[in-house]
């Protein structure tokens, strides 16, 4: 018994780490103590504690205080090699008997304080190399634990959307899209959005047996006093209320816009029913944001008949998507259907060459902001050219106007997941898809099959202002045997007529629809190499958008919110995203086209690199409605 004792006291007392081992948890806990964050992320140590540490504790307090860098440090430093196996076998031993402990641990800390004064000098520099690698630990296991969903910073406001045509609903323009898309970001701007438009009649069934009646109200409208009924038909998408103001003797035509004899009533009562309902329905929004003229008596309502009503404390905002269209007549009709004071009828609110009333300029009056849909839009209207006889009506209200860029829908306009495409691609291989998809257009089209080819694309309205004087000057210069071209839309029967004859003269080169099919338009996104946008003005412009999304590279006149949204390409630096020309002639308009040609041909490289710009361009509206909410903000802090 005697020599097995000797024998076991001999290993426990040459193997100095084989206690620290047990004990470099507890000791390595002491030390790191000092940072609050260590000791909170390794629990588990204070139960290694016990095991080396009971005769530590009931020998005196300065053997352990000099015991901490000793037992940490030596554990780590001094053991040689050889001493590792040592450390493993001293675990295992675990039927020796319990009270065998402090007579083995006994001389161990009588070795570690004699040592201690020696070891300690050495492992000192060594402290700040186990401190920090404790400390990198606590940021690892806070970033990896979940946190909160992200807020939006910016307070909560309501908003009501006024319009006269939304999509999916009804859509004639680019003014459904935007009655579309923007309440939805909105939404995600931490905003709560309410859109109210006309029930028409041609609202596609599969919407109007979903709709929930909210209630009805008869409204007093004309000057007279006559009654009209306002019916309330709710419908609840995507986080967005749409309200319908229901009458089917104003609502029950085909299309939304007739006449302008019919119009002018249809949206005098339009306006007002869209108030009233607010009321009936007991919402105050903080923002009232009207749109275009066939809601621009809005702002004029809310300051005269309802101002002694709730509503009065809400905002109006009025955004102009096209200052050509204004809603003018003469003043007696509109002053019967409107039922306004006789007071509005000036020559600083509704009145234009002294015997017309002018319903957008009333609405630009009275509102608190107004907004266009591109920055250099915003400055045009206020020149001779561009203002429609506004212009000096708007340089006057230019401290409250502003232009923010339209966005587009990125649910409704994504190459990744378009069914109507016949290969889907990204920025990552459009080199090879977009090629394929030009391949099935021509196929579609009866072009002839060549990617060689370079294709270009015109989807628009056949009107003056989109510029296709210009284009159908400059059609057989086009066609030079290298190019085809693929005209979508419908318009003035002159344009028509003459894109049907350059189909006619150029089979398998020119391939004229007259005619609007949404999938078509989003093949010719995807197929076409280049997209033409020579408007006369635009206000903004989605097709360039669209093109620029689908890798189609625009070619565009420089106005309104073509000029905000294409970067004219630079051969030196080999920047930009389209190709631009600036005054309105159609030798600009081909100068443009020929030297987008002479860079698909001649140095595919960088046309290919304009490419992957376009699509990497953030043209979605998170950005545009954030803007606006800033202006919300303005508006009512």
């Amino acid at each position: 018994m005697s020599v097995e004792k000797e024998e076991k006291a001999a290993k426990a007392a040459s193997p100095a780490p084989e206690e620290p081992k047990p004990a470099k948890k507890p000791a390595r806990t002491k030390a790191s103590g000092e940072t609050k964050t260590v000791k909170a992320v390794k629990p588990s140590t204070p139960e290694a504690k016990p095991a080396g540490a009971k005769a530590a504790e009931a020998k005196a307090a300065k053997p352990a205080a000099s015991r901490k860098p000793k037992a940490d440090k030596p554990a780590d430093a001094k053991p040689a090699a050889g001493d590792k196996p040592r450390a493993k076998r001293a675990r295992v031993p675990k039927p020796a008997p319990a009270e065998e402990a402090p007579s083995e641990a006994a001389p161990v800390e009588a070795v570690s304080a004699e040592e201690a004064p020696v070891r300690e000098a050495t492992p000192a520099p060594e402290v700040p190399v186990q401190e920090p690698a404790a400390v990198e630990e606590v940021p690892v296991e806070e970033a990896s634990a979940p946190g909160p969903e992200p807020v939006p910073e910016t307070p909560r406001r309501s908003v009501a959307f006024i319009g006269s045509e939304c999509w999916p609903f009804v859509k004639t323009g680019g003014l459904g899209d935007v009655m579309y898309a923007l309440p939805r970001a909105l939404v995600r701007q931490n905003c709560d959005v309410k859109v109210i438009l006309p029930r028409y009649r041609c609202i596609p069934w599969q919407y109007q047996e979903k709709m929930v009646y909210r209630g009805a109200f008869g409204m007093d409208l004309t000057a007279d006093g006559r009654s009209f009924y306002v019916g309330i038909m709710e419908y609840v998408w995507d986080g967005v209320v749409y309200d319908f103001i229901d009458n089917e003797e104003f609502f029950s035509a085909g299309n939304p816009y007739t006449n302008l004899v019919d119009d002018i009533p249809k949206y005098c009562y339009f306006s007002k029913a869209a108030l009233a309902a607010l009321n009936f329905l007991d919402w105050t929004p903080d923002v009232i944001h009207c749109h275009d003229w066939q809601a621009a008596l809005v702002p004029v309502y809310l300051r005269t008949l309802f101002a002694g009503t709730k509503l009065a404390r809400s905002k109006a905002v009025l955004t102009i998507h096209n200052l050509k269209f204004q809603g003018v007549y003469n003043i007696p009709t509109i002053r019967y259907w409107s039922g306004l004071p006789d007071y509005v009828f000036n020559k600083d609110a509704l009145t234009v060459k002294w015997v017309d009333a002018n319903m957008l300029k009333g609405g630009l009056t009275y509102s608190n902001a107004i907004t266009t849909v591109s920055p250099t839009y915003a400055w045009e209207i206020q020149t001779p050219e561009y203002g429609e006889g506004l212009d000096a009506h708007l340089r006057y209200h230019s401290g409250k106007l502003r232009g923010i860029v339209n966005g587009i829908d990125y649910g409704m306009w994504d190459p990744r997941t378009d069914e109507n495409l016949r290969v889907n691609y990204d920025i990552t291989d459009f080199l090879e898809r977009k090629r394929q998809n030009k391949l099935a257009l021509q196929e579609e089209l009866g072009l002839e099959r060549d990617e060689g080819k370079f294709v270009i694309g015109l989807i628009s309205r056949l009107t003056d202002q989109k510029g296709l004087d210009l284009v159908t000057a400059i059609m057989p210069q086009l066609l030079d045997g290298n190019t085809q071209v693929v005209i979508l839309g419908t318009g003035e029967p002159g344009y028509e007529d003459a894109f049907r004859y350059f189909e006619a003269a150029n089979r398998g080169t020119v391939c004229a629809n007259i005619m609007y099919d949404e999938g078509r338009s989003h093949r010719i996104y995807a197929g076409a190499d280049a997209l033409l946008v020579p408007s006369r003005f635009e206000p903004c412009g989605l097709t360039q958008l669209n093109a620029m999304r689908y890798g189609t590279v625009p070619v565009v006149r420089e106005t309104g919110g073509l000029r905000d949204t294409v970067e004219p390409y630079n051969i030196f630096d080999n920047t930009g995203n389209g190709f631009t020309f600036d005054r309105y002639d159609p030798w600009l308009l081909l100068d443009a086209v020929n030297r987008a040609k002479t860079l698909y041909f001649t140095n595919r490289w960088c046309w290919d690199e304009m490419v992957r710009r376009d699509m990497a361009k953030d043209v979605s509206w998170d950005r545009s409605a954030a803007q606006y909410k800033d202006l919300y903000l303005q508006l009512t802090y």
